[in-house]
């Protein structure tokens, strides 16, 4: 019966509107709005590229210039509702309200439509957007048009009982609303207040990352829970619900919550954190930011290997800046007999001190290693404090400022030979008889 009603109410509304549609002033109000509308689009099309390229001259506010170019996108509707606003005072002025009223209705969903597309630019995700402002904007209609009540009423009558629970699509639709924004405000805070931790100096990194990552999650968690609280979901009519859910989801996920786990691991034991130079099996880089599945290591070649959490557990890991940043280098060498290995070991060192990167509080070390094929072989060890800049280009400078010295001090640097003795097993085995 109260559908019924509810749709006996809409067929009388709707021959309301069929009446009104067919009076006189309703073409006349028609005729004005879609000729100021055209009106607005051609001067939007002239003025709106103007606008625009004054607009991108903003530097340095790039939250100003978003919200400046979205309302230069929409130009023409700001235009229009001006030029509607202007023949609305005029009207009003000249005839009865109600011959006007149309264009009033007009008018009002223009600019809720206006102010609803240029508040939604704040939602980087577009479909996300769209569908947030469409719904936005159906809401200001029906109250606009009067016709919430009914609306509301309409969506309330369809109703599923689950249990003591009535599930309506009115609560479905204010439940999704709600905790969309209660999310969304979260997460607003959670990285505020995890940009203010980031700026404290007096924390680790680890326990910055670690802490930033507590906030974020318990705000979100508290937002749902007051979200379906406020739109009268009783959360523990849903604990069976969700706890064969929960099950499911455990079971199918279960390299995720070991990744966040183990990510939560890795921040309170601080084997690692950002800015520290690893090796994990063959991958060299450092750390640029530690999320809760992955771990995000860039590469001296500019790749970013996103590594689950869950290998910084069970494998082997070398940290070279774990306790400290000072890494010792070998490079191995080898010289002519003819050179004083005196000499050579002082040169070695005299050259490795040029390289900038190489530690100047740690002198370099040069041993003679063992008397080779064809060389006097040696192991020139230095310390730097910069791994995170690569490893085979400082051994690189190395090797060069050797060379260079090698070649200015008269030092050869010999290279394998063979010889090779040809027999002629005919003439030695002498005459057959």
């Amino acid at each position: 019966m109260e559908t019924q009603g509810v749709i006996g109410e809409i067929l009388y509304w709707a021959r309301a509107l069929l009446d009104y549609l067919l009076t006189p002033w309703f073409f006349y109000q028609a005729a004005i709005i879609a000729a100021l509308f055209l009106i607005a689009r051609v001067l939007s099309w002239r003025v709106e590229p103007k606008l625009e390229e004054r607009a991108r001259t903003i530097k340095g506010r790039p939250g100003l210039l978003r919200v400046v170019i979205a309302l230069l996108r929409r130009v023409d509707w700001i235009l229009f509702n001006a030029f509607l606003f202007a023949a609305l005072a005029i009207m009003r002025s000249l005839t009865w309200p109600s011959r006007s009223h149309f264009i009033y209705l007009t008018l009002s969903l223009s600019f809720a439509w206006l102010f609803v597309s240029v508040l939604s630019r704040v939602i980087r995700n577009r479909l996300l957007a769209r569908v947030l402002s469409w719904l936005a904007w159906i809401y200001v209609a029906l109250i606009v048009l009067n016709l919430d009540d009914e609306a509301f009423t309409f969506l309330d009558s369809l109703a599923l009982t689950i249990g003591q629970m009535r599930l309506s699509v009115l609560l479905v639709l204010k439940a999704a609303l709600f905790l969309f924004l209660a999310v969304w405000l979260a997460v607003v805070v959670g990285r505020f207040l995890d940009n203010q931790v980031q700026k404290s100096d007096e924390l680790t990194p680890s326990i910055r990352v670690l802490t930033g990552k507590i906030v974020k999650i318990g705000l979100i968690l508290l937002a749902g829970t007051v979200a379906l609280s406020a739109v009268g979901i009783d959360l523990t009519a849903l604990t069976v619900f969700s706890g064969a859910v929960g099950l499911g989801i455990g079971f199918g996920l279960q390299k995720v919550i070991s990744n966040f786990i183990s990510g939560i691991i890795i921040l309170l034991d601080k084997s690692i954190k950002p800015g520290d130079t690893i090796s994990l099996e063959g991958t060299f880089g450092w750390i640029r930011e530690l999320r809760a599945r992955f771990v995000s290591v860039v590469t001296r070649d500019g790749r970013e290997y996103l590594i689950p959490n869950e290998d910084f557990i069970t494998h082997r890991v070398i940290n070279w800046s774990f306790s400290d940043e000072l890494v010792r280098l070998d490079v191995e060498f080898g010289v002519s007999y003819d050179a004083d290995p005196h000499k050579v070991s002082e040169l070695a060192i005299a050259a490795a001190k040029t390289v900038s990167r190489v530690e100047a509080a740690r002198s370099p070390v040069c041993w003679l290693t063992g008397f080779g094929d064809s060389s006097l072989d040696f192991v020139l060890r230095f310390w730097i404090d910069d791994p995170q800049k690569g490893l085979t280009n400082v051994r690189g400078l190395v090797l060069l400022a050797l060379w260079d010295t090698f070649k200015e001090n008269g030092i050869g640097i010999p290279y394998p030979h063979r010889e090779i003795i040809m027999k002629d097993t005919a003439s030695d085995a002498g005459p057959q008889s």
